[in-house]
């Protein structure tokens, strides 16, 4: 499996979450606490909106990110206000740099935690089942592409909640019909660069971990002695495979079938649930 967090809120330096913070994600790269692996080593990704353009930038890489030098430059002069950042432990697929995370399309960025379990069965009918437009784009393996695929063929952009339940329906009715009892495990980040969108589902009900962090005007209320609290606004948001600290209040986990929107005019959090889909013949 993998561990990712997903930022927005006030413009910052990459470095200062990706480096800083006790159980920074660089940490849980070869300390890892509620992963099933301590060590996410196979790649790792980054992507982030900048004040010039629409769509993000997007850099990966196949080796480990706790050593490599140009995350850590990357990190130490890139601000941004939104960004994602993955590390990956495959599942079986390739390591290789399109297998990375964070997955690009457009204006959209995606990055998953989990597995699409029997995807060696069932990959050839979910692939029949992306836009033939659309697979034109598909650059890797791995099912987390692919399941970003056909969110975006489910409409993502228009509805992105109703896209992931369409996707993680399909997904479901094709496994349970390849004989697979619990087809999906998904932990999943996605944003357009104004919005952020992060669901925890599995079909078994036990999904991976994910939190979200408190509002930052309680943890100023808290914390009062914290020079960071009083640099951001109170929007800034961080969503996390595991905590990236062990400040009292600061985390809070998203419950079993769940997703939360970041959004300007104020976070909210939804029940979700798979949609029905017509299956591939």
């Amino acid at each position: 499996m993998c561990r990712w967090l997903a930022y927005s809120g006030t413009p910052i330096l990459l470095g200062s979450i990706l480096y800083r913070p006790k159980h920074s994600l660089i940490d849980q790269s070869l300390h890892s606490k509620l992963g099933v692996e301590t060590t996410n080593g196979d790649g790792f990704g980054v992507g982030w909106y900048g004040p010039h353009t629409d769509t993000p930038a997007v850099v990966r890489e196949i080796g480990p990110a706790w050593s490599n030098r140009n995350l850590r430059e990357i990190a130490g002069h890139v601000r941004s206000p939104l960004f994602f950042a993955h590390i990956r432990a495959s599942t079986g697929s390739s390591v290789q740099e399109t297998n990375c995370h964070p997955f690009r399309h457009g204006r959209w960025m995606w990055m998953h935690n989990g597995a699409i379990e029997g995807f060696d069965r069932t990959r050839r009918d979910l692939a029949l089942a992306v836009d033939p437009e659309l697979f034109l784009f598909i650059e890797g393996s791995t099912d987390s592409e692919l399941m970003f695929y056909l969110a975006l063929t489910f409409g993502l952009e228009q509805d992105p909640p109703g896209a992931v339940a369409r996707m993680a329906g399909l997904v479901e009715r094709v496994g349970w019909r390849h004989g697979v009892e619990f087809p999906l495990q998904m932990t999943v980040a996605v944003t357009d660069g104004q919005r952020l969108w992060a669901f925890r589902y599995s079909t078994r009900k036990a999904s991976r971990s994910l939190f979200y962090s408190t509002r930052v005007e309680t943890l100023r209320s808290l914390h009062p002695d914290m020079a960071f609290l009083r640099e951001i606004s109170d929007g800034t948001r961080l969503i996390v495979s595991e905590p990236l600290g062990d400040l009292p209040g600061a985390w809070n986990e998203v419950p079993e079938g769940r997703y939360g929107i970041v959004q300007p005019e104020g976070d909210v959090m939804h029940r979700f649930a798979p949609r029905a889909v017509q299956a591939p013949a």
